[in-house]
């Protein structure tokens, strides 16, 4: 069993920035994938951006292309969102989640774990 912990999210005036965390904790042993999705109010849940095991392979979609910065630190088992330039549309649940698969993925079905989601609300 994998856990994982998210932090950082919060309130913030359009055009400002937050930092996401995610810890994760448990049965870690071998190299793994990680991403972030959102969902907001009466949307399905969607991907967001997604990194390898060795951060050297990113993958983001389009609406935060530029905007959003996803990094890890292994020795600390942390994924990382930088959001900057955030808009009103980017206000959702984000939710981190853990696959043990070699590269990233847009795929909600390819990760087995799940955090429990922190509040983005970005005002205009």
């Amino acid at each position: 069993q994998v856990q994982l912990v998210e932090s950082g999210g919060g309130l913030v005036q359009a055009g400002g920035s937050l930092r996401l965390s995610c810890a994760a904790s448990g049965s870690i042993f071998s190299s793994y994938s990680m991403g972030w999705f959102r969902q907001a109010p009466g949307k399905e849940r969607e991907f967001v951006a997604a990194i390898n095991w060795s951060g050297a392979s990113t993958s983001y979609t389009d609406s935060v292309k530029g905007r959003f910065t996803i990094t890890r630190d292994n020795a600390q088992n942390t994924v990382y969102l930088q959001m900057n330039s955030l808009k009103p549309e980017d206000t959702a649940v984000y939710y981190c989640a853990f696959t043990w698969a070699i590269r990233p993925s847009w795929r909600f079905d390819e990760y087995g774990y799940w955090g429990q989601g922190t509040q983005v609300t970005v005002s205009s």
